[in-house]
């Protein structure tokens, strides 16, 4: 694969010069900073040699420009700081903020996700809400109890749900999700104050979970990882 020779270059190059990692920046800043100049002085290919959701998720940043693209992702999958990005880009803070908020902006012209809120405080619905629609999305429903979940994922459907795990009537969100992943399959983001609850060392452990108090980037970060793997057949483009 294209992106393995990529990687296979990059450690030939450490290997044969170690220079670039004699400085203070933390490895992984390094590593993916010699990474960004092998695919740059390759013409920054992306081909897709994927196959079903992960092809969805390639069509999907296809469409993006080179450099918003692979801010975009070291942001949102790497978790990389602005400042760690603008390192590996070689480029400004303000020059990544802007490829960023460029990306974000052009996916929101390509599709629309549909987001189901599992939450019982209002402002953090609030929170929620304003969130998702600001990167193009459509909040579909806000559930407060296990019950009212159920009924909405069986009326409305969802390509992403957030939930919490302790909702109004003390029922859990955990059931919820569960009930509603008998229905369907989509990508569940947990937004909890209580994450010991979900991080047991027991399989499976969520693939998504944020901590209360969260920071938008957190959110957003979540947001654009699942909506990238979501469900072909709900994923309305």
């Amino acid at each position: 694969m294209r992106g393995d020779k990529y990687t296979v270059a990059a450690l030939e190059v450490i290997l044969k010069d170690r220079s670039d990692f004699d400085n203070e920046n933390p490895v992984k800043v390094n590593l993916f900073k010699c990474f960004h100049a092998i695919w740059t002085t390759s013409g920054q290919q992306f081909v897709d040699t994927e196959a079903g959701l992960r092809s969805r998720a390639h069509g999907l940043l296809a469409n993006l420009s080179a450099n918003s693209r692979e801010a975009l992702l070291l942001r949102t999958i790497e978790d990389f700081s602005l400042k760690d990005i603008a390192l590996i880009m070689q480029i400004g803070v303000d020059d990544v903020r802007t490829h960023i908020g460029t990306a974000n902006a052009d996916r929101a012209q390509c599709f629309k996700g549909r987001v189901m809120i599992i939450e019982d405080e209002p402002i953090i619905t609030a929170d929620l809400s304003a969130i998702v629609s600001g990167l193009g999305h459509n909040v579909i429903g806000i559930a407060h109890t296990h019950a009212e979940a159920v009924i909405l994922g069986r009326r409305q459907g969802a390509d992403v749900i957030f939930a919490d795990i302790q909702l109004a009537d003390n029922s859990s969100g955990i059931d919820a999700v569960n009930d509603l992943l008998a229905i369907m399959e989509v990508p569940v983001i947990f937004i909890t104050a209580f994450p010991e609850r979900l991080l047991t060392g027991d399989r499976p452990e969520p693939a998504f979970l944020i901590s209360k108090p969260f920071q938008e980037t957190q959110v957003q970060s979540a947001v654009s990882q699942a909506m990238f793997f979501a469900s072909t057949d709900t994923l309305k483009a």
